[in-house]
């Protein structure tokens, strides 16, 4: 703790004294204190008068500390990431056909028709229901303004039914916007077939594809893992007289980091500068967001850098995700100097950006850090949100405040926002770190009762904690009910099985473990081989640690510095070590490539 109070002293003076003067420019008869942390659980973050009364929400006043020390102010009509507009009447026509950053106004009609949609699962019904409609340009509005709104909630299927509605049993005459939200509708279901019928469709009806169709089916493409149809997709494109831009390149970035092929995105990004396609603040961000996420921060300030030369100028998406990038290192001060010049630019922070300030305290081990952002962040008007919550929830767990991590949990269910299965999971591995047994199981059985069913990653947190508390016949159970069960087990099961048996010299029931896994069609990792390895490497057993390693090189898996390490500790003489060393660096030259460091 006292690490955490000395590490970030400086900032929360900054904070406190970003609140004073507020209170003297309101010219306030109270004062303002965030009261102590503790471990207990009776700990509410709302800020309060001397009298303990809680404050009165107000006019949030656009005043901050930069980092010299100056009061500076923003206005707050420059909202960020604001989005306007109506799709009722003219207002949805903006030429290209797509309704991104729209959001729609619904009429009482248009709200029944939305919540029948959404309730009702018989297709049948819904179009009996929509073919009783009057067919005139009122309904159409109210149509597509609900497919927006469908569109906003991820409700992907009604969008289906009600654009295949309108172009094949409504007398409205097709439009490209019917088409655009069908693709990504399909796009995002992973059918790419469907998707790529339903352009062909377009044509067919004369309607003229956009960019934004394009760039829909690349990312439809992307997304699905079909690498050689997004090639594709670029040249119908060309063919119809129209050269990728900033919108296709960022669909293909977007659709190639969904679909978990960050290298290929980078090569792509890289293709638009060479094609002459200047990157928009849209793919500075995608791709800051890119480098943040594989742990690359310092390539993402590059990136940021870049922009700025270039004159793009970065929005507040773009400050929050470089801000993410540095807060999944856990690197708070730099994440606050991000959050200085957000402020500087002029945008007012909004709760992703105050949620990505929370992650990096989070991450770093300051709890009680993130505390005072989590106060700031309410007093300044800015209310916090599930994902707040649980980076709270998060950051007590990590530090092993499991009561403050309760407290959090308990005060976000009181507000009435209801706990998603990652808000269990991070409390379930709060009580996890401290060995808790009973309450672990009690988290799990209360997912249960809320009507969540306990995924594969959570049953694996159980199957690990089991196994760290040598409470072997539980862990065989957990395994005995995935097997049996709905729940999938996959290679991360059995590399917790296959470690917590190795640790504890059971190699026998290691090895069958090991050699269960072709049966089950998963293919072993290098944490799985790593794992085994090490095994025997706590016992010394030198030449069966070699044996493994050749074992894991026929199977074309490579080590990691993970694996030289449990590799050398296996020796047991200076003649051991050169040996594996010289092996190591062998392999570091027939590949062309650092795999392992040495």
């Amino acid at each position: 703790m006292e690490k955490d109070l000395s590490f970030h002293a400086i900032y929360v003076f900054r904070i406190r004294i970003a609140l004073f003067i507020w209170l003297i420019v309101r010219c306030s008869l109270d004062y303002v204190f965030i009261e102590p942390r503790c471990c207990k659980s009776e700990y509410k973050w709302i800020a309060k008068t001397s009298t303990g009364v809680a404050i009165e929400k107000r006019n949030r006043d656009g005043l901050f500390i930069d980092k010299r020390g100056k009061l500076k102010s923003f206005n707050h009509k420059k909202l960020s990431r604001k989005r306007g507009g109506t799709l009722r009447g003219s207002g949805w026509k903006y030429g290209s056909g797509f309704v991104d950053g729209i959001f729609p106004v619904l009429g009482p009609l248009a709200q029944e028709i939305l919540s029948f949609v959404q309730t009702e699962v018989d297709f049948r019904r819904i179009w009996s229901a929509l073919d009783g409609l009057e067919q005139n340009t009122t309904t159409w509005d109210d149509l597509i303004s609900i497919a927006v709104q469908l569109r906003l909630n991820k409700r992907w299927d009604p969008i289906v039914l009600m654009c295949q509605w309108i172009l094949s049993r409504s007398s409205f005459k097709p439009d490209v916007i019917c088409f655009n939200l069908l693709i990504e509708a399909f796009g995002q279901k992973s059918q790419y077939n469907k998707a790529e019928a339903t352009y062909l469709d377009l044509l067919e009806t004369g309607c003229v594809p956009t960019e934004d169709t394009y760039a829909l089916l690349l990312k439809a493409a992307c997304t699905s893992g079909m690498l050689g149809k997004a090639e594709a997709v670029f040249a119908e494109m060309r063919k119809h007289g129209l050269p990728p831009s900033a919108v296709v390149y960022n669909a293909y970035i977007d659709g190639l980091m969904k679909g978990g092929n960050p290298r290929k995105a980078e090569e792509i990004f890289q293709r638009m500068k060479r094609d002459s396609c200047e990157p928009s603040a849209g793919t500075y961000t995608l791709m800051i967001n890119l480098y943040g996420k594989t742990g690359k921060c310092h390539m993402a300030l590059k990136l940021f850098d870049e922009m700025r030369v270039h004159k793009c100028r970065p929005n507040i998406c773009t400050y929050t995700a470089l801000m993410n990038a540095f807060a999944r290192q856990g690197l708070c001060e730099k994440s606050e100097e991000i959050f200085e010049q957000l402020q500087e630019a002029g945008h007012e922070p909004d709760v992703y950006a105050y949620n990505a300030l929370l992650e990096a305290y989070s991450r770093a081990g300051y709890p009680y850090g993130a505390a005072e952002i989590f106060s700031l962040m309410q007093h300044m008007g800015c209310e916090p949100d599930r994902a707040s919550y649980n980076i709270m929830v998060d950051a007590y767990g990590r530090a092993g405040l499991h009561e403050d991590a309760q407290a959090v949990f308990e005060e976000m269910k009181k507000l009435g926002i209801i706990p998603t299965m990652k808000s269990h999971m991070l409390l379930l591995c709060a009580y996890s770190k401290t060995g808790n047994v009973s309450k672990c199981e009690d988290i799990v059985n209360e997912m249960q009762e809320s009507g969540l069913k306990p995924d594969t990653f959570v049953l694996n947190s159980m199957l690990n904690l089991y196994g760290r508390l040598g409470q072997f016949e539980k862990m065989e159970e957990v395994l005995s009910v995935m097997e049996k069960g709905p729940y999938v087990a996959d290679i991360s099961t059995f590399n917790i099985l296959i470690n917590v048996y190795g640790r504890a010299g059971f190699f026998e029931r290691m090895e069958e473990l090991f050699k269960s896994l072709p049966s089950k069609k998963l293919i072993p990792d290098v944490v799985t081989w790593t794992s085994r390895l090490g095994a025997y490497s706590r016992k010394k057993l030198y030449t069966r640690c070699l044996e493994i390693f050749e074992e894991m090189i026929d199977a074309g898996c490579y080590p990691d510095g993970g694996t030289a390490k449990v590799l050398l500790s296996s020796c047991s003489s200076d003649d051991q070590v050169e040996q594996v060393t010289k092996v190591i660096r062998t392999m570091h030259k027939d590949m062309g490539r650092s795999v392992v460091p040495v």
